[in-house]
């Protein structure tokens, strides 16, 4: 077989395996965690602390980012009907410029929720440094996840990992249009996510404990 039919016909097979692979991986995940992520503010159990992962308010064009927004009012919602007393919210503060966990907390409170009910993470530069850092820093071994389901199923994946009891209260999704990017981006999220955890992946800044009272 000529050399450049043995590279095709390889590059083909191991194009092939790294599919099923992450095909494998976002099975395992979804199903590890099935019954750990909730739809229903009525059917999820209480936690005392629910942690909203954190996203961009606004996307790179200017519009507005349904993933915050939907994230935002599953918090809101949880909080009036008493399922969570505290929401933590973790999120990305590279710079002056960007600040995901402030812009959260303005608009969390434009709805209602008091300020000293509001508990900041700005090193949550990942989903795996916000899991982390809220139970080494925030002392919680219990929570409530607030995120899209595809996100929740992550985040709990990694908290069973690290000794956290979490469940997820899925905000609402967007539509398949809109966001393919992101779905597409979770997959490869997923098979990141393993490779972290065997290789014991520690977050990016760890700190003095803060107590959420």
């Amino acid at each position: 077989m000529p050399t450049f039919l043995k590279i095709l016909k390889y590059g083909f097979g191991g194009s092939v395996a790294l599919l099923l692979l992450v095909l494998l991986m976002n099975f395992w995940v979804s199903h590890a965690t099935r019954n750990h992520v909730y739809d229903s503010v009525d059917e999820i159990p209480y936690n005392r602390v629910g942690l909203l992962l954190g996203t961009a308010k606004t996307l790179v064009n200017g519009q507005v980012n349904l993933y915050y927004e939907y994230r935002i009012a599953a918090a809101v919602k949880l909080f009036n009907e008493k399922k969570i007393d505290y929401i933590l919210v973790s999120g990305d503060n590279g710079s002056i410029y960007y600040n995901e966990p402030t812009s959260i907390q303005k608009d969390l409170i434009a709805r209602g929720i008091p300020e000293a009910k509001i508990f900041l993470d700005y090193a949550g530069f990942r989903t795996l440094d916000s899991i982390v850092r809220s139970k080494i820093i925030f002392g919680q071994t219990k929570l409530t996840v607030i995120s899209q389901q595809f996100h929740n199923e992550r985040a709990i994946f990694i908290a069973s990992r690290k000794g956290i009891d979490a469940i997820g209260y899925n905000a609402q999704d967007v539509g398949v249009r809109y966001g393919i990017k992101i779905k597409i981006r979770e997959r490869l999220a997923r098979m990141k996510m393993m490779l972290d955890l065997m290789l014991g992946k520690q977050p990016k800044f760890l700190g003095e404990p803060i107590e959420i009272s």
